[in-house]
């Protein structure tokens, strides 16, 4: 036998190792289990959270079923003594009820309208044009996001007067309907369009404003939800400009006019009436944003505002 033959059968002795017996297994080690404790915990708090948000909603509710005697007695109750329906029968049954609804109606409708094609123009120009003066326009437009509307609320109606548009549903309407907020979404949104996709089009010969219709608008869906539902709850809730626009009850919108109407004649406020009429109010938004909200959610998220 050889040196080399004798040292390899020797090797396994000499390191103090059989070969012949398998390496035994190591111990597996236990994967320590997730506690759910804190998971737990971050439900309840969640439920918390929402339930004393839900809350005033719940009174209001509430309250719009009740009589006025009965809230007169108990201000602070949470369930009606008896449900009655009369306050949605008195708010509907108010003399112009129905022309302060389609005021309202109109004046969202032109303000959604507005903020959907000039936003999405703007917002567009601003992401994928390059021309002189684009940083100036954008600083404009987050300089108009961070001042209060306070410090233009003046200037905003001497403009509307001096156009004439005192007491006038487009008064009322014109100066929402390019929003800064809406125009910022936009651009941030009109941002994660592939180029790619644009210079393709422009090479296969289509034009800017077809590039802009058939191409940027079908993708900028969850953009527009967005734009649409804050627009509309900007100008369905709106109450202070409308109140100084409108000369007249025939302008009021619905919000003016239920602060005007809920005082009885002895200067009391009809507090039955007012929370009918906040139900009233609250409906349609709470509508369009249960039929938006999927596209709402993806517009926030992809306009980096989370």
């Amino acid at each position: 036998m050889s040196s080399e033959t004798a040292l390899a059968t020797l090797a396994p002795e000499i390191d103090g190792v059989d070969s012949s017996t398998p390496a035994p297994h190591e111990p597996v080690r236990s994967q320590p289990r997730t506690s759910r404790a804190p998971r737990t915990v971050l439900v309840l708090m969640l439920a918390v959270f929402a339930a004393l948000t839900l809350l005033p909603f719940f009174w209001v509710i509430s309250g719009s079923l009740r009589s006025l005697d009965d809230i007169r007695s108990d201000p602070g109750a949470w369930l009606p003594s008896a449900v009655t329906f009369d306050n949605f029968a008195r708010l509907f049954s108010t003399e112009g009820f129905g022309g302060y609804l389609t005021n309202s109606v109109v004046v969202a409708l032109i303000v959604v309208a507005g903020n959907v094609i000039a936003a999405s123009a703007a917002g567009y120009a601003l992401a994928k044009f390059d021309f002189a003066g684009k940083r100036i326009a954008f600083i404009g437009v987050m300089v108009a996001l961070m001042v209060p509307y306070t410090a233009v609320f003046v200037p905003q109606f001497v403009i509307t007067a001096n156009l004439g548009l005192v007491n006038t549903l487009a008064g009322i309407a014109l100066p929402s309907v390019a929003l800064p907020i809406s125009i910022f979404i936009m651009r941030q949104y009109a941002g994660s369009v592939p180029d790619e996709l644009i210079e393709s089009a422009r090479i296969d010969g289509a034009g800017e404003f077809r590039i802009f219709a058939r191409i940027f608008l079908p993708l900028a869906g969850p953009a527009i939800a967005t734009i649409t539902i804050m627009s509309f709850l900007a100008s369905w809730n709106n109450f202070i400009w409308p109140l100084v626009v409108a000369q007249s009850s025939s302008t009021y919108t619905l919000p003016v006019a239920l602060a005007a109407t809920s005082q009885a004649a002895s200067h009391v406020t009809d507090y039955g009436l007012v929370l009918a009429g906040a139900i009233v109010v609250m409906l349609p938004v709470l509508v369009l944003f249960l039929l938006l909200q999927r596209y709402f959610v993806q517009g926030i998220a992809a306009t980096g505002l989370r």
